[in-house]
């Protein structure tokens, strides 16, 4: 590559962010043919006008920890990515399942994906994943109640968390704000994590649906830890050690294409 301006190397960082959701200094300062120091100032540029937030020798679109955007806002980033990676979690569902939903964009995906073999029981703290799903005669709904989380569309809290005591699921399958290698899975919200980990305890297995942009990430509640989930359905654009790095962690990832 030959070298570029300041202006070009920040439209191409910014670029590279928008396709990947990350990207760390190293790989940054090799692509460009310039030093780490140089990039560090670029990022320090960029972040002082907000256009990205930097982390531990790398950086990211969105500032994890304040990032809470509405739903109908969040929906317009990554449709296609989520559409293919709700068909892969909904060729999942066998027949009469009982499954749960948690909240998020891609269980709207998800949602939107399902055809029920035989009769299908949902539980879901996702107002919006109920309305997706109630005119379908062959699907139970069980909708958590509590708090409703105007962010998120969905049921918060000690009733939401009571009621999924006396159920036992197939699946749960659940969203998340961040993935980062080392500290686990994430969300910016840490009543919705907690409610997360008790909807995890009713379900056999936990099938993390993620676009590639969550890599990375760190939100403020965290969830669990990876070794505690066992399936993650992502897309074609999860950077390949991060891929290869989950596989080795003994996680199943499925790439929807």
């Amino acid at each position: 590559m030959k070298s570029l301006s300041l202006s070009e190397r920040h439209s191409y960082i910014l670029d590279l962010l928008r396709q990947q959701g990350s990207v760390a200094v190293i790989d940054l300062a090799n692509q460009l043919k310039v030093s780490s120091v140089t990039i560090r100032k670029d990022l320090t540029l960029l972040e002082e006008k907000k256009m990205l937030y930097r982390t531990h020798g790398s950086a990211i679109l969105i500032n994890p920890y304040i990032n809470d955007r509405h739903v109908n806002e969040k929906e317009k980033f990554y449709t296609e990515e989520k559409r293919l990676i709700g068909m892969q979690a909904a060729n999942l569902i066998t027949p009469d399942d009982s499954i749960i939903i948690a909240s998020g964009t891609t269980m709207h995906a998800l949602a939107r994906q399902i055809v029920p073999q035989g009769h299908l029981t949902v539980i879901t703290a996702a107002i919006n994943v109920t309305h997706i799903l109630a005119c379908n005669k062959n699907i139970d709904i069980i909708q958590l109640g509590g708090l409703v989380r105007n962010s998120s569309v969905s049921a918060v809290g000690s009733y939401a968390e009571k009621m999924l005591e006396n159920f036992s699921c197939s699946k749960l399958f659940m969203g998340v704000d961040g993935i980062d290698l080392e500290y686990g899975l994430s969300t910016t919200n840490m009543i919705e994590a907690n409610l997360n980990r008790i909807m995890m305890k009713a379900a056999q297995k936990t099938i993390v649906l993620a676009d590639s942009s969550k890599f990375g990430r760190r939100g403020f509640g965290k969830i669990c830890d990876l070794d505690a989930v066992e399936h993650v359905i992502t897309d074609s654009h999860i950077q390949p050690k991060i891929l290869e790095e989950l596989r080795e962690r003994g996680l199943e990832v499925t790439i929807a294409n």
